[in-house]
């Protein structure tokens, strides 16, 4: 029997492209297993990019939401009610090459690779060059560098956790890959509860990947299978909010996953410190909108301080409640 597949994408205002990465579907080989369905969920998108979206060639499920539920309860809105083997999680600003599918599941598929929960393959930019996509698991020191901008001044001492240290060219097992191209075995998404919905965006699917880690299933990135991912996505014009949700998610990672004390530092420094450092680099480079734009985020991330306690920010894997179904629309 084939293996079966759902993909799920998350569309916020992604215009044009969201039709560009559903037409690289369209058109992508899919012998080998079977495309069960194709889930958007739409998350409040004021661009129409979501509307009339005829694919009878594709398993369409358009799901409207009437707010921005975020990508981790979005991602987990669309996976709901699944039967598929496998869950694709893939961004809208992605498109798939012929092969990218089938040469993914197969890898999933081959039985030496049992023990492999999860992959991710090779992205390319807009040049053709590989994007260094992958990284480990964040530590404390990862994130202070950052508060610091030592990452910045001296990258060769202070490295983040991003593996941009290697050129990403061969299969090999990983901590992370990036979540806009996650293959998931649907049991393992659903014994570790989906994506945890206290984080918006950003992290969501490094806290994913520690826990399908701590069940002990592996994560492989696969050089076999390739993709364009333009980057920064829908994100791109709202920068304040990304730097906010950026900095939640660190403080909400890090009392999920490191100790109190540790994490405690975390938030001071990011609240206390890092403000100034940004400003800092902002000032260097004579950038008055990154200075907005970091005063906003802060603005907004001390106005967030109450709903972010409000969040069990706890050391527990809490996993998140399961998701109910939203209105959807189905376009055959």
């Amino acid at each position: 029997m084939l293996a079966s597949l759902d993909i799920v994408i998350v569309n916020w205002n992604s215009g044009s492209q969201l039709r560009a990465c559903l037409n690289s579907i369209r058109a992508s080989a899919r012998d080998g297993f079977t495309l069960s369905r194709v889930v958007i969920v739409d998350n409040a998108s004021a661009d129409d990019s979501a509307n009339e979206l005829l694919y009878p060639e594709l398993p369409l499920r358009v799901i409207y939401s009437s707010i921005n539920l975020g990508f981790a309860a979005a991602c987990n809105r669309g996976a709901h009610g699944t039967c598929a083997e496998y869950l694709l999680f893939l961004n809208p600003d992605t498109i798939l090459e012929s092969q990218s599918l089938r040469a993914a599941i197969s890898f999933m598929e081959t039985p030496n690779n049992s023990r492999i929960g999860v992959c991710g393959i090779q992205l390319l930019d807009e040049r053709g060059q590989v994007v260094r996509s992958c990284s480990r698991f964040p530590e404390p020191g990862h994130f202070y560098a950052h508060v610091f901008g030592l990452n910045r001044l001296f990258p060769s001492r202070f490295r983040n956790n991003f593996m941009n240290d290697w050129d990403h060219g061969a299969t090999t097992r990983v901590d992370v890959v990036t979540g806009a191209f996650l293959l998931v075995r649907r049991s393992i998404f659903q014994s570790v509860g989906g994506f945890d919905e206290r984080f918006f965006v950003y992290l969501e699917d490094v806290d994913f990947l520690q826990a399908a880690h701590r069940a002990g299933w592996e994560c492989h990135y696969l050089v076999d299978a390739h993709a364009y991912h333009k980057g920064g996505g829908c994100s791109e014009n709202a920068k304040a909010e990304r730097i906010f949700y950026s900095l939640r998610s660190r403080i909400l990672y890090s009392y999920k996953h490191f100790s109190r004390a540790a994490a405690t530092g975390i938030l001071a420094s990011t609240l206390i410190i890092e403000p100034f450092t940004r400003l800092a680099f902002a000032a260097m480079q004579a950038s008055a909108s990154a200075t907005r734009e970091t005063l906003e985020a802060y603005r907004m991330l001390w106005r967030g301080l109450p709903a972010l306690r409000r969040a069990e920010v706890t050391n527990s894997q809490q996993k998140p409640a399961a998701p109910q179904p939203l209105h959807s629309d189905s376009v055959n």
